[in-house]
């Protein structure tokens, strides 16, 4: 058997429902190649692996883990990326789907990384603590809406699947957990780059009680500064907005 571990942010899933479900999610996607993140005990990298027609991989940190999965699922041999996903290359060449119950202490670091490879990576299907999982679902206006809400739905179309229960997982954590799914969009907003938007997102979050205005000074100069949308705080400005607002940046 296998250990948990804390410092991992491990929690396993043991509800054969969920499993069922997350994977039925995943087929309606018709993926050819899939990346599994964070396989864990293998609870539905069982259910993955035989998928017909579709190449699998999965990533796992942990060596215990490792072990156990190639000890209980030979198949799995060469299809196990040991390293954290954080240090990952590319585990494909052309598109690949990712889905995972991802670890809940570096989750959002996790959807940062994917957005990395987002040109071959057209759909996520992903369990967050639900707290993140809203997060990045929320529209703007919302408490919750921020920086991760913009950046990934800048680029995805972002569906709130269903709840888990906290029995769901072996230990129960203390929170509840979500999945949703992340599409891809076919047409992204224009934006001055990619690198710019990122910037400009951040710094108007990092001080999200001020005015826009306070907030991002150092970015424009004076005379766009006066436009009244910078009188509007952070979480009041649309994905396009901040894309639009990038063409206006210093350079």
């Amino acid at each position: 058997m296998y250990t948990l571990k804390k410092s991992l942010g491990q929690h396993f899933l043991k509800d054969d429902n969920i499993c069922r479900k997350i994977v039925a999610a995943v087929r309606s996607e018709k993926p050819q190649q899939l990346l599994e993140i964070g396989p864990g005990g293998g609870a539905i990298t069982r259910y993955l692996m035989d998928l017909p027609g579709v190449s699998f991989k999965a990533i796992e940190l942990d060596d215990e883990k490792v072990q156990y999965l190639l000890n209980t699922y030979p198949a799995l041999k060469d299809k196990i990326i040991h390293q954290s996903i954080l240090d990952s290359t590319v585990p494909f060449e052309g598109p690949f789907h990712i889905v995972g119950n991802f670890p809940y202490n570096i989750s959002t670091q996790i959807l940062f990384k994917i957005l990395e490879w987002k040109e071959q990576v057209p759909v996520i299907t992903g369990m967050f603590q639900k707290e993140v999982a809203q997060r990045v679902a929320a529209p703007p206006g919302s408490k919750i809406y921020g920086v991760t809400s913009v950046l990934i739905q800048a680029f995805y179309e972002v569906a709130y699947l269903f709840d888990v229960s906290e029995q769901s997982f072996t230990p129960p954590p203390k929170v509840k957990s979500g999945v949703i799914r992340l599409k891809r969009k076919e047409t992204v907003i224009a934006m001055k780059s990619v690198k710019t938007f990122t910037v400009l997102v951040k710094t108007a979050f990092n001080q999200r009680r001020k005015t826009l205005r306070n907030a991002v000074k150092p970015l424009f100069p004076e005379a766009i500064l006066k436009n009244e949308i910078f009188g509007r705080r952070a979480e009041q400005l649309s994905v396009a907005d901040f894309a639009a607002l990038s063409f206006k940046m210093q350079s």
